[in-house]
């Protein structure tokens, strides 16, 4: 048997706008933003012994359906949204990162794959939320993922961590971006006076907006204390010296803990760290995977960074 191929032009169909509280994978359909049909032309023949080959035989057209991710990070100079820009790199997808400080200063092959834009911000700690020119950013992207957050004064964590947010997921939405993904926190079982601050406020506002204007799309990652190698000031901390031993050591023992979840504040001390990677490749994951939405707690950030690893 013979096969032949003959290809046809490839045809490019323009993103399409989509709809993103609990983790879940239900059926629905699709959305298809950035997809490119390349139509092939399949030949097939075969011979049997004093049979001669046909060159007539009939041509089958065959079109195979490739999506193509482009995303635009925000905050992707920082701790977590510099490694979600080289876990995106590492697995062929297209990344433009908007921050304040623009193209880090270290290098890395990772690093000159990255569209660095400069100047979305100015400086958080005086309240003020960030500039984008959405127009010119948001061009063909497949997905948006926001690792905005800081701390301050309670008006500055409510601005930066939910208002900001909050402007940025109108902004995708309203381009037409089928998917955001928001790198939140998990509350820590902590008692409602502590979560009534305008970190975790912020935080929840920002969460809210996700669901509401991505109610089959959203992703929110709510992970805990995160470690790896953190650079501050042109110093690297390894956090990951004292987060990876932990995590371990906490998951562990997570069911001999478990009766003591219930105690207010337990979770300061009881819930593993997660590691900077994993909080990457979960992103990864929520990118590729049009049935990834919904609120992920940190388990299930490991399950979600551990299918795209391999």
């Amino acid at each position: 048997m013979r096969t032949s191929f003959r290809a046809f032009p490839v045809v490019t169909v323009p993103p399409l706008p989509s709809l993103g509280p609990t983790a879940s994978f239900p059926a629905r359909s699709p959305s298809l933003p950035q997809r490119r049909l390349c139509k092939f032309g399949v030949k097939c023949s075969y011979a049997e012994a004093g049979i001669s080959d046909d060159s007539r035989s009939a041509t089958i057209d065959v079109v195979a359906d490739v999506r193509n991710e482009r995303i635009v990070v925000l905050g992707g100079s920082g701790f977590v949204g510099s490694a979600i820009c080289k876990a995106a790199v590492s697995k062929g997808i297209e990344v433009i990162s908007l921050s304040r400080s623009g193209r880090p200063t270290y290098s890395g092959s990772w690093v000159d794959q990255v569209n660095w834009v400069p100047g979305m911000f100015t400086c958080c700690f005086t309240g003020d939320v960030f500039y984008a020119n959405w127009d010119e950013v948001l061009v063909g992207a497949t997905a948006v993922v926001s690792t905005l957050g800081g701390f301050g004064s309670e008006e500055q964590m409510k601005r930066i961590n939910g208002e900001a947010n909050v402007v940025a997921v109108n902004a995708a939405k309203d381009f037409g971006i089928p998917k955001f993904v928001l790198i939140s926190v998990h509350d820590y079982n902590l008692p409602s006076f502590l979560l009534s601050s305008g970190y975790f406020t912020g935080k929840r506002k920002a969460e809210s907006e996700v669901l509401s204007k991505y109610p089959n799309s959203g992703v929110v990652l709510r992970p805990g204390f995160i470690y790896g190698k953190r650079r501050v000031d042109g110093f690297e901390l390894p956090l990951d010296l004292v987060g990876e031993p932990l995590e371990r050591i906490l998951s562990a023992v997570e069911n001999f803990t478990k009766p003591l979840n219930a105690l207010p504040a337990s979770d300061l001390i009881l819930v593993p760290p997660v590691s900077v990677d994993d909080v990457a490749y979960a992103v990864v994951n929520a990118v590729r995977d049009d049935d990834f939405f919904g609120v992920f707690t940190i388990e299930q950030i490991k399950e979600a960074a551990a299918k795209v690893k391999v």
